[in-house]
């Protein structure tokens, strides 16, 4: 079978230290992950973390906090992979299926599709790994997830909205990779526009990939369609900048964005003059990962949690208070 040569070629390339399959190597991965079969797992001593897209400064954040906070556990000679699967689940899947056949102690993921990512996980729980959901949860049984209140996000971001606009105008959504966390935040944004009848939602499916460049491209189709837009919100900071960047290039400058994420991006944009980035629900990835290693490392010691499911506050950063915000 595809998957058992896989998963065989990855032993073999671990001789030489390289983790098989996990093409986007982040500069993050240090020691591919030793083999400890045959040992108890009671302490860390092994991590694989797979994240989104390490373009993008938020899943950057996150690798800094999984790698700083299980060397503060397990010191130097932790073995770490930290890898990049390009919100591709194909290479995702292949990436946990190393991290097992690495024997790593522990498996941290941001999931790319929460449904399609069950079978990868199914397996490494069935080897006895600890698998911990981070950003995202999953259509499969995990150890934890630990993720933002996406769905505070969404609300918070548009309440902002509907506030600044007095309850009436247009709005347009822009939508992203449909993973669980996007899905959250757009179903707290609607509820949250919702209270305001007079509020038009012009278009909530236009998919901006998450990135710069689909911001650009979604938006700049928007602007064509919409002749007036009031309000932006954007399902994370980078596609919100490619608003700001297609609203610039088109000359349009009636309506405020509003994304998510509370990145160094959109600290940047909300700082420059005539840029109509207004606000952002900040997240806090560094603490999120450091959480997630924190809970799979007391459950390798036997101490689950009371709860498995571990939501982390967002605060609404906005040109009025971003002096104060510490930023990541």
């Amino acid at each position: 079978m595809k998957r058992i040569a896989i998963a065989a070629a990855s032993i073999i390339s671990l001789i030489s230290s390289t983790l098989a399959g996990c093409t986007n190597v982040s500069r993050y991965s240090t020691n591919a992950i030793a083999q400890n079969q045959g040992e108890q797992n009671s302490q860390l001593r092994s991590l694989g973390v797979s994240l989104g897209d390490l373009g993008n400064p938020f899943f950057v954040a996150m690798a800094k906090g999984s790698e700083s906070q299980a060397r503060k556990i397990a010191g130097n000679d932790l073995k770490l992979s930290i890898v990049s699967s390009g919100f591709d689940l194909n290479q995702q899947f292949n990436q946990i299926e190393n991290f097992v056949a690495a024997d790593a102690d522990l498996i941290i993921l941001s999931a790319v599709d929460n449904k399609g990512i069950k079978p990868a996980i199914d397996n490494a729980r069935r080897a006895g790994k600890t698998v911990i959901a981070v950003d995202a949860a999953v259509d499969a049984k995990v150890d934890a997830t630990i993720s933002s209140n996406n769905l505070q996000a969404g609300e918070i971001a548009c309440e902002y909205i509907g506030d600044r606009l007095q309850g009436k105008g247009n709005v347009v959504i822009l939508n992203s990779i449909p993973m669980d966390s996007v899905i959250q935040r757009v179903n707290g944004c609607q509820k949250a526009l919702a209270k305001y009848p007079d509020i038009k939602i012009l278009s909530k499916d236009q998919n901006a990939e998450g990135s710069r460049d689909g911001g650009l491209r979604v938006m700049s189709d928007l602007l064509t369609t919409f002749p007036k837009i009031d309000a932006v919100f954007a399902t994370n900071d980078q596609s919100g900048v490619g608003a700001d960047l297609a609203a610039r290039q088109a000359r349009r400058k009636e309506f405020f964005i509003v994304g998510v994420d509370g990145g160094p991006d959109a600290v940047k944009a909300m700082t420059t003059k005539d840029s109509l980035f207004a606000a952002t629900a900040a997240q806090d990835p560094v603490g999120m990962a450091a959480k997630a290693v924190d809970v799979g490392n007391d459950i390798l010691q036997g101490k689950r949690p009371s709860n498995p499911n571990i939501l982390i506050p967002v605060k609404l950063v906005t040109q009025e208070n971003i002096s104060s915000y510490q930023g990541w």
